[in-house]
C-alpha cells in the first residue's frame, strides 16, 4: 500500500494518456467491426432466436458508439470528467451490443476489460466542464475521420476478398452484411460531419462581464490609482466588457474577453509585481477547468518569460511605439513638416487644453457630435476590448485633451494616465469636420508638453499591427503571412500609414507578442481579437457613410 502510494501521482499523470489510447482503441475496433463481413456460423445461430431488426440496429449502433469513443479519448486526454463517464456508458452500452452482432464475445470481452482499466481512474479527471465545451482540435477531426476511412477501406478489402465457396445461403448473408457496413459506416461520417459543425459554434462557458454597478469595477478603480505594474492601455479595464480576475490580496487584477471558446487577456495583470505569475497560472487553469483556449495578447519583452513558464507559444503581431518626452522637441530640419503643422494650427487660432475628469461630463455631447462626425467619415463602426469606444461613462473616467478653433471643440482625445508616471497615452481621437488640417499633430505636440509638466516619461503611441515581422525563408509562417498582410493589406487596414505617420515622431519601438498554449491556435485568437476589438463581423465591415474630402 505504502508503494501504491508513492506511485499513486505518476499513476494519475499517465491515466488521461492512458484511458484515451483504451477509448480509441475500443472505438476502431468497434468501426472495424461494423465494416468488416460477419463470422458465418455465428450469424445463423444467432437468426435463430434474434430478430432482424435488433441485429441491424446493434450493427448501427456499434459503429456510431465506435466513432464516439473516438471522440471522447479527446476529452479524456483534456482530463473531463463528463468524459470519463460518458466514455463508461459508452463502453458498457457497446458491451452490451456486441452480442447481437454475431456472438461476438471477443470484442465484449476487450469493452468490458476497457471499462475496467478506466473505471478506478476517476480521480485523474477533476476538470468539471461538460462535453459540451470540450475542445475539438481541427487535427483531431481529421484523425477521426481517417480512422473512419480506414475503417471503410478495410470492410471494402475484406468482402473484396471473402470466399464464400459459391454457396447461394452464403451470398444472401455477404449481402446483406455489404448494405449492414454500408449503412453504419455513412451513419458514422453523418455523426463525425454534424458534430464537426456543431463544435464550430460551440459556445464556451464564461465569467460575468463586470460592468458600472458591480462591485469588482470599484475594485479595478482603486488599482489602477496606485498599481506599481500597468500600462497606459490597462485603463481599457474601465471600457466595461471585460471580465476580471483578481488575486487573493485585491491588490492585482487580470481583464480578459471572452468569444466562443477564447479567453483572451489584455496585457496581463495589473497591479503588484509580485503577485503577476500566480495571477497568470490562475487564468490558465481557470480557463482549462472551462475547457477554453487562453492567451495573452499584446505583452512585451518583459512578459515572455511569463509565458514561457506557462508552457505558451509565442508569435510576433507587430511593434509597438513610445515616445520619449525629454529628448523630444521640434528643433532640427527632421522636425520641419511637424514644426510647420504645428505652428500653422495655432496661427490659425487653434488652441489645447487637458479638462480634468470631473469637467468632462459637461461637454460630453459636444463630444459626442464631434466623434459621430468621425465615425461617419471612417470605416469600421465603436471600438471595443483592445481599443476604446465613445462610451460616456468610459470617457468621463479619464482626463480630455481638447482643441479649439473660435471657441468650439473641434478635435478631441482621451487621456490614459497611469499610477507610476513613467508613460501616458491616449485612446480615442476624434476631430469633426471644422477641425483645421493637421490638427492631430498639434494636439499631440501638445500633448508632449503637457505630459512632461506632469512628470511623465514618455508618451506611448500605441501599437502598429504587423509591423517588424520578418519574411525570411526559415522566419515561422505566421510571420511571413502577416509580413504579406502588412505590405498589401492596405484595404484591410492602413498598415504601413501608420508606422510611418508615428515614425515622423521618432519613437522607440518595441516588439508585441501574443502567447498561447499551442501554435496552430493563434491564427484563431488572432481572428477573436479582430471581431472582439471591432464589434463583430458587421463593425469590421462598416464603411464610412460619406467620403472624406480631399
Amino acid at each position: 500500500m505504502r508503494l501504491f502510494g508513492e506511485l499513486k501521482p505518476a499513476l494519475l499523470a499517465a491515466a488521461p494518456t492512458l484511458a484515451a489510447a483504451a477509448a480509441m482503441t475500443s472505438g476502431v475496433m468497434l468501426l472495424a467491426s461494423g465494416a468488416t463481413p460477419s463470422d458465418p456460423s455465428r450469424f445463423l445461430a444467432l437468426l435463430r432466436f434474434t430478430p432482424q431488426i435488433l441485429i441491424e440496429t446493434s450493427h448501427f449502433l456499434s459503429s456510431i458508439l465506435g466513432l464516439l469513443l473516438i471522440l471522447l479519448a479527446f476529452g479524456l486526454r483534456s482530463r473531463l470528467d463528463a468524459a470519463w463517464t460518458a466514455t463508461l456508458v459508452t463502453l458498457l452500452a457497446a458491451a452490451l451490443l456486441a452480442p447481437f452482432k454475431g456472438f461476438n464475445w471477443e470484442e465484449a470481452a476487450v469493452l468490458i476489460g476497457c471499462t475496467a482499466l478506466i473505471l478506478p481512474l476517476r480521480g485523474a479527471f477533476p476538470r468539471s466542464a461538460a462535453l459540451s465545451r470540450m475542445e475539438v482540435t481541427p487535427g483531431w477531426l481529421v484523425s477521426a475521420a481517417a480512422i473512419l476511412i480506414g475503417a471503410a477501406l478495410l470492410g471494402w478489402w475484406s468482402f473484396a476478398h471473402a470466399d464464400y465457396a459459391g454457396r447461394p445461403i452464403w451470398r444472401v448473408m455477404v449481402d446483406q452484411d455489404i448494405t449492414r457496413a454500408i449503412r453504419s459506416s455513412v451513419g458514422a461520417a453523418m455523426v463525425l460531419l454534424f458534430f464537426g459543425l456543431w463544435r464550430m459554434f460551440a459556445m464556451a462557458a464564461t465569467p460575468p462581464v463586470s460592468g458600472e454597478d458591480d462591485p469588482d469595477f470599484q475594485r479595478v478603480r482603486a488599482i489602477l490609482r496606485s498599481a506599481e505594474w500597468a500600462q497606459p492601455d490597462s485603463n481599457l479595464a474601465l471600457l466595461g466588457d471585460k471580465r476580471f480576475l483578481f488575486s487573493p490580496s485585491g491588490q492585482t487584477f487580470l481583464m480578459f474577453g471572452v468569444r466562443g471558446r477564447s479567453w483572451i487577456a489584455m496585457d496581463g495583470p495589473i497591479g503588484k509585481q509580485t503577485e503577476r505569475m500566480e495571477l497568470l497560472w490562475r487564468f490558465r487553469e481557470l480557463a482549462d477547468a472551462h475547457a477554453a483556449r487562453p492567451a495573452l495578447y499584446g505583452i512585451g519583452p518583459e512578459d515572455l518569460p511569463d509565458a514561457v513558464e506557462l508552457g505558451f507559444s509565442i508569435q510576433k503581431i507587430g511593434e509597438a511605439a513610445a515616445v520619449p518626452l525629454d529628448g523630444f522637441s521640434l528643433v532640427g530640419r527632421r522636425r520641419e513638416a511637424l514644426r510647420r503643422n504645428w505652428r500653422k494650427a495655432g496661427e490659425g487660432g487653434a488652441s489645447f487644453e487637458v479638462l480634468p475628469p470631473e469637467d468632462v461630463p459637461a461637454l460630453m455631447d459636444e463630444l459626442k457630435a464631434i466623434s459621430d462626425e468621425w465615425l461617419a467619415n471612417h470605416s469600421g463602426g465603436e471600438k471595443a476590448f483592445s481599443l476604446g469606444g465613445f462610451v460616456p461613462s468610459y470617457v468621463a473616467e479619464f482626463p480630455v485633451a481638447v482643441v479649439r478653433s473660435a471657441g468650439a471643440i473641434v478635435a478631441f482625445a482621451s487621456v490614459w494616465p497611469t499610477a507610476s508616471r513613467k508613460t501616458f497615452s491616449m485612446d480615442l481621437m476624434r476631430y469633426g469636420d471644422a477641425a483645421p488640417s493637421n490638427v492631430m499633430d498639434y494636439l499631440f505636440v501638445e500633448l508632449f508638453e503637457w505630459g512632461r509638466q506632469q512628470g511623465y516619461h514618455a508618451f506611448d503611441f500605441g501599437a502598429s499591427p504587423l509591423a517588424g515581422l520578418d519574411d525570411r525563408p526559415l522566419a515561422p509562417m505566421l510571420s511571413r503571412v502577416g509580413r504579406l498582410v502588412f505590405e498589401r493589406g492596405e484595404e484591410i487596414y492602413n498598415f504601413r500609414g501608420v508606422r510611418r505617420y508615428k515614425d515622423k515622431y521618432d519613437p522607440l519601438w518595441q516588439p508585441r507578442y501574443i502567447a498561447a498554449p499551442h501554435k496552430w491556435q493563434i491564427p484563431m485568437l488572432l481572428a477573436d481579437v479582430g471581431l472582439l476589438s471591432s464589434g463583430g463581423m458587421a463593425g469590421l465591415t462598416r464603411r464610412p457613410k460619406r467620403s472624406v474630402e480631399a
